[in-house]
């Protein structure tokens, strides 16, 4: 009974989208609070299976509730937006603390887990955590907060644990159960820490944005002015091997039926770890096809992140990634390299020049168990060797290039060119000007006649509005009548996914599990990221 509860009680709490590429919660400024509760509640599985799980939300505990605030990135009003459209009872995985270089962050940790449970608690790697209030930069702890445990304090069954810590550096961290760790992150006790830089560097202030909205958190991961971005994303890779599940719903009711007869306590949870088989593979809680629905979708309760990076040309991309399970899953990315700029929000510079980055680039993420990995993303179409717009342009005597391309330094048709391209307005924005006018080097298939898939746009170039050979008049390639999309903006479509071929199944059925789709939407379409 107490777990249908649980589920119902956060059913109603996604009726509005989430307000930024990475959604989760701040707690105030300068000494933001936050107040979660560890409980149970079932996560869902595309297969229809719905596995027992547990998992950190949103609660109020005491005479001084903790404060629950949506995060709300600069240039989006939140006018609608309540903490619980933001913050469920349970989710998986748990809220994600945004807070800022230099706060001072207190965290109440309340237990609400099945009595066969026990203790629980949260662990925060990279920070150094007081168990009671910091003052003055001094940590004050109390003997009567919570319970010793072997890695931290912990909060028993109905009862509170206050953790305390300052976010002494920016980056992507993650948190988990410090307490019977090998069931309860597991079972889904783990969540995220976005530590946003106290001051950004000047040059980061523009983008290429122009006039979208700009759902940032912040203009640059770190301090430093190549950490500059337009975009940012948050995915959080892990496993469930639901035997482990099942096992321990089995004696979760066991215990709850010796309550029930008058047993005044019962055995705490023992379950088999090992051999371990996960059979399913998580990408911010959910597998595919579901984690390419929409953020706070009403048909995952219990899991509100989703993984659907888009992308304009031209843009870059703040990839954070943390591995959140027990195995490894290297998580591999199509359409070009990512170059690292952090691991566990420690930047990687120069040894020779500390004011350059010294971070590998990448085409797959490690994930490795309890790292972070913070890397920057860009996709440009450079050096296709043809014209990913569709221009068509022949040219002749006096005539004018009516979607000309102007290079930068670089090469690239920006706003540093002359005369400058407009984000947002300009077309081909963030086009790679030695490819421009050049044609495709076959003959596109006629869609008319070959479906692609859901994700096929009905023309090889960068959405439906290729240009005729006079430059002028758009072409558009529809699909066949019969045929649904899941690309209505017609971008390009890269596979994102775990390179280990059993972490692309769903319970062994193919295709499923930690795989999702990066859209280069065109730069006319415009991407809302709280969808």
């Amino acid at each position: 009974m107490t777990l249908n509860i649980a589920v119902i009680a956060v059913c109603g709490c996604w009726s509005a989208p989430a307000q930024a590429a990475v959604p989760g919660i701040t707690g105030g400024a300068t000494t933001p609070v936050f107040s979660l509760v560890a409980s149970a509640a079932y996560s869902s599985q595309p297969d229809g299976a719905l596995v027992y799980s547990w998992g950190y939300g949103c609660g109020r505990t005491g005479s001084a509730p903790g404060v629950v605030v949506p995060a709300s990135p600069a240039g989006f009003a939140p006018a609608a937006m309540t903490s619980t459209s933001h913050c469920a009872l349970v989710q998986l995985p748990g809220p994600t603390l945004i807070v800022t270089e230099g706060d001072m962050v207190t965290l109440e940790l309340v237990n609400a887990l099945p009595a066969a449970a026990g203790n629980t608690s949260i662990v925060f790697p990279g920070f150094q955590v007081c168990f009671g209030p910091i003052s003055g930069g001094v940590c004050h702890p109390s003997a009567t907060n919570g319970t010793p445990g072997i890695l931290t304090r912990e909060a028993a069954r109905g009862q509170t644990v206050r953790y305390s810590f300052e976010a002494t550096k920016p980056g992507t961290y993650g948190y988990h159960s410090g307490t019977q760790a090998e069931l309860q992150i597991e079972m889904g006790l783990y969540g995220a820490i976005i530590v946003l830089p106290k001051t950004a560097p000047t040059r980061c202030n523009k983008s290429a944005l122009g006039s979208q909205t700009d759902f940032r958190l912040a203009s640059s991961a770190y301090g430093h002015p190549q950490t500059c971005y337009d975009r940012e994303y948050l995915f959080q890779l892990s496993e469930m091997d639901s035997t482990i599940h099942s096992a321990a719903l089995d004696q979760v009711q066991a215990c709850d039926s010796a309550l029930l007869g008058g047993a005044k306590v019962c055995a705490p949870i023992i379950v088999k770890t090992e051999p371990y088989h996960p059979n399913y593979f998580l990408i911010n809680g959910r597998s595919m096809p579901d984690d390419m629905d929409g953020s706070f979708s009403p048909a995952y309760p219990a899991q509100p992140y989703n993984g659907n990076p888009h992308l304009h040309p031209g843009e870059t991309m703040l990839v954070r990634e943390i591995g959140q399970g027990r195995i490894q899953h290297p998580l591999h990315i199509h359409g070009n390299h990512a170059r690292v700029l952090a691991r566990d929000g420690n930047l990687l510079l120069s040894t020779v020049d500390q004011t350059s980055l010294a971070g590998p680039l990448i085409f797959t993420f490690p994930s490795v168990s309890g790292q972070s990995v913070d890397a920057l993303f860009t996709w440009t179409g450079k050096g296709l060797n043809w014209d990913v717009y569709g221009h068509k342009f022949a040219g002749g005597p006096g005539a004018r290039d009516p979607a000309p391309c102007y290079p930068d330094t670089a090469g690239f048709y920006t706003n540093a060119s002359n005369p400058p391209a407009i984000p947002g307005v300009t077309p081909n924005y963030g086009e790679w000007c030695a490819d421009h006018n050049k044609p495709m080097p076959v003959t596109p298939p006629d869609p008319q006649v070959v479906t692609n898939g859901f994700w096929y746009g009905g023309t090889p170039y960068l959405g439906l509005q290729a240009l005729d050979s006079g430059g002028v008049q758009p072409i558009t390639r529809p699909l066949p009548p019969t045929a649904t999309s899941q690309n209505p903006s017609a971008g390009y479509a890269f596979m994102w996914h775990s390179h280990d071929e059993r972490e692309i199944t769903t319970n062994d059925v193919f295709p499923g599990g930690m795989m999702m789709m990066m859209i280069i939407d065109p730069p006319g379409a415009a991407i809302d990221e709280r969808l």
